[in-house]
């Protein structure tokens, strides 16, 4: 390690400043985020991706087979056509042909059907209204898609809901998460959204033949990697890190780790600077040509793009001094909004490979799973807990006119969860435990009626509903950003925020929210497609 690579202990920014929704809200994808690991180690470790099968008629009805050798392991995905219905899977391994026609049943089903352990995750898959028929046209009679609507869709073809951890009988986390491709989290999910996208630039090239014969033109290389997958998230990832907040804590320890490495180096070199520079003016280049309709996303945009305009006059400055990345938050910090600096705090980490990205082995956790709740420790420990976490929500009204006044709730064949204003049918096995702050300060005022030096268990046997909130209590004393510090049952909550966090570190570009519930976003796009057969 050269000496300007020297770094000091580095300071972590305060959780209580993180974790709020604002904040969480304004995150930007970075080197660490799980769609930008998984590229890295196919680059690496040189996999082989190839279509393997291709059993589809001149109107795409059928299936294909794209297989994927890492070297150690073998995946495939199995794609299934039927009319308008689009199935795929990620298979463990090779599938024969057994595989392939129970697959070819089940998942074009408009309500797929079951999978198996060898199944690593099932999704449907949905072309773009608006671009799909206008390429496959433009193709068959040998020309290229406009570039208007290539750039006003970004997307030939969108993911549905992507199914995996045991849902629908996928295979197990516990399966495969032991493997090196496969440690970081969602890593099976995005190989088979990567595969997704090869195959709907595949499927559109094939039906354009079928229309245009020898005329037919094959899609631009440069159109090809500028299309993304397109996904819409919904309440389902809102809810994501907040039911597993041993794990989304190794994520934001993770990042603010590497933003404190970066911070803390002492001399940064001329072209380190000039490389964020360069990213900030693709950053605000995508800014100013955003999708999103929405309003408040619009608004927030344009603000957005203001304040990259600033950093982008402070950065022409130049590196010069002690410590630039240090200064350079610290005037963010005082200048800029949320939007504004965690946009830097991702810009920054792009040319310091050798100093970030060995902390996406830190963000795969179990304890959210394995963790049980300690029961030695003593009453007036879990109320300090609280009271450090929840402190500011101890005084509130709680009464569904007040800070009470959303429920989350499920049924059991709904794949995203509701948010709706709280009412006497929503109560019991429909509520999901999400008003995590709610439950916080239910169980600190029950505590409050037993000695300090009393053992929790013994309240915990006389008030079992109050184990959730102590386990999630004795979480923060060793993961202090596992708590968002925010009410999400609040009726002006907007749950978007924790939906954009969590694409964030999936990798997605290009948010647009049609509402404050929802946000669809791309993924891959940018990324050079490989070719993979005829």
């Amino acid at each position: 390690m050269s000496l300007d690579r020297v770094i000091t202990p580095t300071i972590l920014r305060p959780p209580e400043r993180i974790m709020r929704l604002d904040r969480l809200g304004a995150l930007q994808p970075s080197r660490l985020s799980f769609a930008r690991q998984l590229l890295r180690r196919i680059a690496a470790e040189r996999w082989v991706i190839r279509r393997t099968g291709w059993q589809l008629d001149a109107d795409g009805n059928g299936h294909a087979v794209y297989g994927v050798d890492t070297g150690a392991r073998h995946y495939a995905l199995v794609v299934c056509v039927a009319g308008a219905e689009t199935g795929v899977a990620l298979c463990d391994g090779a599938p024969g042909p057994d595989d392939i026609a129970r697959l070819s049943d089940s998942l074009p089903r408009v309500d797929i059907g079951r999978a198996t352990a060898h199944e690593l995750c099932l999704a449907k898959a949905g072309r773009d209204p608006d671009l799909w028929d206008h390429a496959v046209a433009r193709l068959a009679r040998g020309l290229q898609p406009d570039a208007e609507m290539v750039a006003a869709s970004g997307v030939l073809m969108h993911s549905g809901p992507v199914l995996a951890s045991g849902a629908h009988g996928t295979a197990d986390r516990d399966q495969v998460a032991d493997r090196p491709e496969m440690h970081a989290p969602f890593q099976a999910e995005l190989l088979m959204l990567l595969l997704m996208r090869l195959f709907a630039r595949d499927l559109v090239e094939h039906l354009a033949r079928a229309a245009g014969g020898g005329n037919a033109a094959r899609l631009d290389p440069d159109i090809d990697d500028a299309l993304g997958l397109g996904l819409s998230a919904g309440l389902g990832l809102a809810a994501f890190p907040v039911s597993h907040p041993c794990l989304f804590n190794t994520w934001i320890m993770a990042r603010e780790e590497a933003i404190g490495r970066v911070v803390a180096l002492r001399h940064v070199r001329p072209l380190e600077w000039s490389a964020v520079r360069g990213h900030l003016a693709g950053l605000a280049a995508s800014t100013a040509t955003s999708r999103a309709r929405d309003p408040m996303q619009v608004a927030r945009n344009a603000a957005l793009a203001a304040e990259l305009a600033q950093l982008a006059q402070e950065m022409a400055k130049g590196p010069a001094g002690d410590r630039p990345w240090s200064r350079l938050m610290h005037w963010a910090d005082n200048t800029l909004g949320p939007d504004g600096q965690e946009a830097l705090a991702s810009l920054m980490l792009e040319p310091y490979g050798d100093l970030v990205d060995g902390l996406g082995h830190c963000m795969s956790d179990r304890l959210d799973r394995d963790y049980r709740v300690d029961g030695c420790m003593s009453v007036g420990q879990v109320r300090a807990l609280i009271s450090t976490v929840h402190g500011w929500a101890l005084d509130l009204d709680w009464s569904p006119g007040g800070a009470g006044a959303l429920a989350w709730t499920k049924a059991s064949d709904e794949f995203n969860p509701r948010l709706s204003p709280r009412a006497a049918a929503q109560a019991g096995p429909f509520e999901l435990p999400l008003a995590i702050v709610h439950d916080a300060v239910r169980a600190w005022h029950c505590l409050g009626g037993y000695p300090a030096n009393l053992a929790v268990a013994h309240v915990l046997l006389d008030h079992p509903e109050h184990r959730r909130a102590t386990r999630r209590a004795q979480i923060t004393g060793f993961a202090p950003y596992a708590e968002i510090r925010d009410n999400l049952i609040d009726a002006g909550v907007r749950p978007v925020d924790l939906i954009r966090a969590t694409v964030s570190f999936l990798g997605a570009t290009d948010f647009d929210p049609p509402s404050d519930r929802r946000m669809r976003v791309r993924v891959f796009a940018g990324v050079p497609a490989p070719g993979v057969g005829p």
